[in-house]
């Protein structure tokens, strides 16, 4: 489900599972499931939780987000800037993401390792830095400006207003 929605994809997921512990549901949810239920299940309101999931997923519209002349489609999992595109890997599109989502909102290395890996195995603060340089020499590669993710020394990450 993690690598599911690591990779952009936003269908509803209803977990059905025989772990029954509050640890097991907590893990379930925050990897993205929508529901979780534990059998044994009873049918009808299994059936209940698909139609209420199916209700809310079919209002969404994905939202294309932007900034300046970016562009990141969610659910194609297409970047571009200038009308120009980008082939980002799976964390920098999600850091790049999760960046927009927030806009000038200051975020940590931990609040972006929080969103974009898996509790399972967390990386090194580094590692969001390294990221962060590759994905700021694509976007420098294809004509943002520079610097477009404003390093707030000793804070975190944020968008640049140009």
């Amino acid at each position: 489900c993690q690598k599911m929605r690591d990779a952009g994809h936003t269908f509803p997921v209803l977990m059905l599972t025989a772990r029954d512990t509050n640890t097991d549901k907590v893990i379930g949810l925050d990897a993205g499931a929508d529901d979780y239920m534990v059998k044994p299940f009873d049918l009808l309101e299994l059936l209940a939780r698909l139609r209420a999931l199916l209700r809310r997923s079919s209002g969404q519209v994905s939202r294309v987000l932007s900034w300046e002349r970016l562009r990141l489609d969610p659910s194609t999992y297409e970047v571009s800037y200038a009308e120009r595109s980008l082939h980002l890997t799976r964390k920098e599109f999600c850091l790049l993401e999760l960046l927009l989502r927030n806009g000038r909102r200051i975020l940590t290395r931990s609040a972006m390792i929080d969103g974009c890996w898996s509790m399972a195995v967390p990386p090194e603060e580094e590692t969001v830095k390294a990221h962060l340089k590759t994905l700021r020499q694509k976007l420098r590669q294809v004509g943002a400006p520079d610097p477009f993710i404003e390093t707030v020394r000793g804070v975190g990450y944020r968008l640049n207003d140009m």
